[in-house]
């Protein structure tokens, strides 16, 4: 298991002049890059790619702050705030189905109109890709036992 974590991605302002002018084109670029190349190397079925945050966006842009002026003197232009109703993942590879979309949300992105995953779905999902089933547990320091996920795997995704 590989874990990338990508920082600045926290755009409470400035949103649109950080997402457009670094941190898609270089996610865009990283990301297919590396599915394509697993894919002309026959692994992309070997491996489980995840991508997702801890949060989704508010639906709404939120207002430029009080003075526009952050204490260096940088200049804030709108942004959004976190958003835990709604966020999107990305799944490739790893007994994923491909070119689909799960779940929909309402017009404005805000709130599920399709019945909600939890994480512990996603977490279940994960865990069935890579071998582990419903009832698969871990001990702890002292023997007791641990379910991996209480979660159900999100059908719709799997192959």
């Amino acid at each position: 298991m590989v874990q990338v974590n990508l920082r600045g991605w926290d755009t409470h302002q400035n949103a649109f002049r950080d997402l457009k002018g670094k941190l898609l084109p270089s996610l865009d670029r990283c990301l297919s890059g590396f599915i394509d190349d697993l894919e002309q190397r026959g692994l992309l079925d070997e491996v489980l790619i995840v991508m997702c945050g801890e949060m989704g966006r508010t639906p709404r842009i939120s207002p430029i702050t009080a003075g526009g002026r952050n204490a260096s003197g940088e200049v804030f232009t709108p942004g959004r705030h976190h958003w835990g109703d709604v966020f999107p993942c990305l799944f490739a590879g790893g007994g994923i189905r491909p070119g689909q979309v799960v779940g929909r949300t309402d017009r404005h992105g805000g709130e599920p109109t399709t019945p909600a995953y939890t994480p512990a779905d996603l977490a279940a999902t994960i865990f069935h890709c890579v071998g582990l089933g419903p009832d698969a547990e871990f001990r702890d320091a002292q023997g007791r036992p641990y379910r991996f996920s209480q979660g159900t795997p999100i059908q719709p995704l799997l192959a």
